[in-house]
C-alpha cells in the first residue's frame, strides 16, 4: 500500500542582493498581527506548526525525525523560527536556515495555515523574511529557497513576485506519504491533482 510514487519536480531559486523595494505594510486586519520569533521552541509546538501548515501540501520530511534531531536543528542558534499571529492565533510561519553563513542563508519552511490563505498573509511573510535574512551583519552572499509541484500552485510564482530567480530543477519520484503512513488519512490534501 505504501508503494505508490509521486512524481515531482523541485525549483530551486536564489537571490543574491536584497530587492530594491519598500517594506510591504501587513494586511488590514481587525484584530491585531504579530510577529514573534520563537526562542527554543518545544518541539511539540514546532511539529504543531510544521504539520498545521504542511501536511496539506505533503511536507513529510520533518515528520521522519526524531524529537532529538528535531529539537538539534529547531534549538540550533543559527536557525531562526517565526510565527505570524492573528490575534494571538498562529497564521504561518517561517524557518529561516542561517547555519551556512556568511555564503548563504535559506528560507527553509514557509507557509501559512490553511485557514489564512488567500488573505494576504502570504506575500507579507515572505517579503518579512526576505528583509530578515539580508539584515545580517554581513549579509549572505545569496538567499536560498525551494519550491516543488506539490506546493501551493502560486508558489513559485509568489517566490519570483518577490525577486527570488530560478537557478535550477529536477524531477524525482517519491513515495506517497499518506499511503506511506507518514502523513494521517485524516488530513484534507490541498496538493493540486492528488
Amino acid at each position: 500500500m505504501g508503494d505508490r510514487l509521486l512524481d515531482v519536480t523541485i525549483t530551486y531559486l536564489e537571490m543574491t542582493a536584497r530587492p530594491d523595494r519598500p517594506m510591504p505594510h501587513p494586511p488590514a486586519t481587525e484584530q491585531p498581527l504579530s510577529l514573534q520569533r520563537l526562542h527554543e521552541p518545544t518541539v511539540s509546538y514546532y511539529r504543531y506548526l510544521q504539520h498545521t501548515v504542511g501536511d496539506p501540501w505533503l511536507w513529510w520530511e520533518r515528520r521522519l525525525k526524531s524529537d532529538g534531531e528535531l529539537a538539534a536543528i529547531i534549538h540550533d542558534d543559527a536557525v531562526e523560527i517565526y510565527v505570524l499571529s492573528l490575534g494571538g492565533v498562529p497564521t504561518g510561519f517561517v524557518e529561516l536556515d542561517f547555519r551556512a553563513m556568511p555564503t548563504e542563508a535559506e528560507v527553509a519552511y514557509f507557509g501559512l495555515l490553511p485557514e489564512f490563505i488567500g488573505r494576504g498573509f502570504g506575500p507579507y511573510l515572505l517579503q518579512w523574511a526576505i528583509d530578515c535574512a539580508w539584515n545580517r551583519s554581513p549579509a549572505p552572499e545569496k538567499l536560498s529557497v525551494n519550491t516543488c509541484t506539490l506546493d501551493h500552485p502560486k508558489a513559485l510564482a509568489g517566490y519570483q513576485k518577490a525577486g527570488f530567480e530560478v537557478v535550477g530543477q529536477e524531477t524525482k519520484q517519491v513515495p506517497d506519504p499518506v499511503r506511506a503512513g507518514h502523513i494521517p488519512k485524516s488530513v484534507k490534501i490541498l496538493t493540486p491533482g492528488y
